[in-house]
């Protein structure tokens, strides 16, 4: 029997942080009552200004409660003047991931009816895809580990690169098995490699692993494009690409690239899921030029809320859920649709509040 009531860990963090996670949660309060489920959202402290009050970014309380939690619900963090001693950010979400093994950094992307965007080709209409980042590895496996070695004009800079066969193999499967869902929708369900193995040993190794795993999957298209091509691709027809799986830093980048061809950041929802726990966020940063303006587009956030309904109602059965996700999505859609909203980036004057209020009458 299927659950009614859901905990969520709420981190809001830093910047427009809290407001885009003040803004989901009303739609998800508004939600409860349509299927039939109550969502028990709790805050809790990390993040930059954190670190500033007390010297601490993600307190052990906010983890332990992230662990205990069914699902953790992400804001923001990071603030450009806050830095560590090595001179790099504060980002809590990078100690989430390596913490709860959150392998698979899933950033869907799609274009929206209503909403402008940079490319002119029609075809740019029918933009629906998804990126697969292995979290865990890659170049970002380096971090808090790279060294410099040596002095002045003979100082030499190292960060390694890590590629396990275990760490490809279920980020490789991870993306198999979300084509198959997605052509079980009627989408392509077709997954593109994407990786840099004409140069390096380690990529050359994960193209085979990919390879292996991908003979697990019979009824799943595979194909491999080098980085650099799939970077222009992506911007000259990414309507031709359905699931991309990738290296961490390969990823990080294109799920930027492709934010773009839906607008911006604002539209760019992501989750990082492990096989224990998953945390659902906006793909965007603390935007602290716009903090406390009203002004930030909760879009990527609600979005975000929507994948993480969808990530629940498979994990516990629970098809009211996968309901919910969709009524989301479509309130959105619709607003959107019939120019009800139109978020700053886009030209328009839509503050957060204007855009909750049109999701929350859709619901």
């Amino acid at each position: 029997m299927s659950k009614t009531s859901y905990s969520i860990a709420v981190l809001p963090g830093d910047g427009i942080g809290v407001e885009v996670i003040d803004a989901t949660l009303a739609v998800l309060r508004a939600l409860e009552g349509r299927i039939g489920r109550r969502f028990e959202c709790v805050k809790h402290p990390a993040g930059a200004q954190h670190y500033l009050n007390g010297g601490d970014s993600l307190p052990d309380s906010t983890l332990a409660a992230c662990r205990a939690a069914d699902a953790i619900l992400f804001g923001a963090m990071g603030l450009p003047d806050v830095r560590q001693k090595d001179g790099t950010e504060i980002i809590p979400q990078l100690d989430l991931r390596f913490a709860l093994d959150l392998y698979a950094g899933v950033r869907p992307i799609r274009t929206f009816a209503g909403l402008p965007g940079p490319l002119a080709d029609p075809r740019a209409a029918q933009i629906d895809l998804v990126l697969v980042r292995e979290s865990t590895e890659g170049l970002f496996y380096a971090r808090g580990r790279g060294r410099i070695e040596g002095a002045g004009d003979a100082a030499e800079a190292f960060d390694t690169m890590k590629i396990t066969h275990k760490g490809t193999a279920r980020v490789c499967d991870f993306a198999l098995k979300l084509a198959q869902q997605r052509k079980a929708r009627g989408k392509p369900g077709r997954v593109t490699n994407v990786d840099k193995a004409n140069v390096f040993q380690s990529m050359a190794f994960w193209r085979q692993v990919f390879d292996e795993r991908a003979k697990a999957f019979p009824d799943v298209p595979t194909e491999h494009a080098y980085v650099d091509a799939m970077a222009l691709n992506l911007v000259m027809k990414p309507w031709a690409y359905d699931v991309l799986v990738t290296e961490n830093m390969f990823g990080d980048i294109l799920s930027d690239l492709i934010a773009a061809l839906a607008g911006g950041m604002g539209m760019a929802p992501s989750a990082d899921i492990g096989d224990d726990y998953a945390l659902f966020q906006p793909a965007h940063g603390t935007a602290p030029d716009i903090a406390g303006l009203g002004v930030a587009n909760p879009s990527a956030t609600i979005l975000s809320a929507a994948m993480m309904l969808d990530w629940l109602a498979h994990r516990h059965g629970d098809a009211a859920l996968g309901d919910g996700a969709r009524a989301i999505e479509d309130a959105l859609a619709t607003a959107f649709a019939k120019e009800l909203v139109r978020p700053r980036e886009f030209g328009g004057k839509s503050s957060t509040a204007d855009i909750v209020r049109a999701v929350v009458d859709g619901l």
